[in-house]
């Protein structure tokens, strides 16, 4: 397999590009900006930032660290960003339905 940025050739079940590090296939950020449910250390909002620009979430957090140290208008934002951006929704994983036991049919 080939990878549609760079053109080098990579595995065929890689979901990053190992050469650019672009992500391939249907791996695709999600388009809808959400704070996260699983990756959350407060309230989510830098690793939903993260998932929505595709970044690595430590990034989103030591960039909002340092606004929120130096520039004063991180904290602020991300009570914001919290209050504004709606949580992930929920996922229950579905149990598959029981299948009644079957008659014993001896020979």
């Amino acid at each position: 397999m080939y990878c549609n940025y760079c053109g080098k050739v990579i595995q065929d079940d890689a979901n990053l590009c190992a050469y650019c590090g672009t992500r391939l296939g249907s791996v695709a950020g999600r388009r809808k900006l959400m704070r996260s449910r699983a990756n959350r250390k407060i309230a989510g909002v830098c690793a939903g930032f993260a998932e929505y620009f595709d970044l690595d979430v430590t990034v989103v957090r030591v960039v909002w660290l340092i606004v929120a140290l130096f520039g004063g208008g991180g904290v602020l934002a991300y009570i914001i960003a919290w209050i504004v951006m709606p949580e992930e929704p929920e996922y229950v994983p579905v149990a598959p339905p029981a299948t009644p036991p079957q008659p014993y049919q001896g020979s």
